[in-house]
């Protein structure tokens, strides 16, 4: 792959970035210990930071393999930093995937760096490019599950692990739902292209929407209860239970109170 040359300030981290993963380290910490007054709120400001520093390398990710597929403007660009406010469009990459999480525990992916694919060659760069950032979730998930499916769950606290079944839950659906091949999200960027030239100009126009059809069908009670038990099966081969991610939603969700059957077994 070809070899790019930025400048050391286009690849220093952001310090929004340091201080989301400090914000993720120490109510990682004040959840691990029980040190909140309200475990719910650790909970929630835990599983969001950590979710945000999902997306900036997710989209990191991106412009990494850009950089070397061929794109030596990401650089400039600020996507290198890992700063969410450089992305094309913080409010879609950060603020609304934050807002889904919230309201309906799914990791929804979010917007796109702008890649100059004119700079890119060879369609198997174009591919690796899109499915660098899903990709990453999947690392994320494989992280976040680890304790479960090597059986280090001992000494574990019961807040914790709920914690970390919700997020690897949440990373689950973001690569899930990011290789859809929708016009739009990264799995159609992934086999486009692939696709011949009257095709691609025939689905182009569907792109901008393709987001919100899948968001649409998910609404749907029959598609969405499809979808979640795909998750959840998926979770259960990883190693967690329908209680630990059911709980960690319960725990993230603070404001609608506490869970009778999550407290007794915590």
């Amino acid at each position: 792959m070809t070899t790019a040359t930025t400048r050391p300030s286009d690849r220093r981290i952001s310090p929004v970035f340091v201080g989301i993963l400090a914000v993720t380290a120490v109510t990682g910490w004040a959840t691990w210990t029980g040190f909140a007054e309200q475990p719910g709120v650790a909970v929630f400001l835990f599983v969001t930071a950590a979710w945000v520093v999902s997306l900036c390398l997710h989209e990191y990710a991106h412009a990494r393999t850009a950089l070397h597929g061929g794109d030596i403007t990401v650089g400039a660009k600020g996507y290198l930093t890992l700063n969410p406010l450089k992305y094309t469009h913080a409010l879609l990459s950060i603020v609304l995937p934050v807002v889904f999480v919230i309201m309906g525990g799914i990791g929804l992916p979010g917007g796109a760096v702008f890649i100059e694919r004119s700079r890119i060659r060879g369609r198997w760069r174009h591919s690796l490019i899109s499915a660098a950032g899903p990709l990453t979730n999947v690392v994320f998930a494989v992280v976040c599950t680890a304790p479960f499916w090597l059986d280090a769950l001992d000494g574990v606290p019961a807040d914790f692990r709920f914690a970390l079944a919700f997020l690897a839950l949440l990373q689950v659906t973001a690569a899930i739902l990011n290789f859809l091949p929708v016009p739009g999200l990264d799995g159609y960027g992934v086999i486009e292209p692939w696709l011949s030239y009257s095709v691609k100009r025939q689905v182009e126009p569907f792109a901008p929407f393709g987001l919100l059809f899948v968001f649409a069908l998910l609404w749907v009670p029959s598609v969405n209860g499809a979808f979640f038990d795909v998750i959840d099966a998926i979770l259960r081969t990883l190693g967690i239970t329908d209680v630990d991610s059911y709980c960690g939603q319960s725990l993230y969700r603070f404001w609608e109170g506490s869970d009778d059957f999550c407290s007794v077994i915590r």
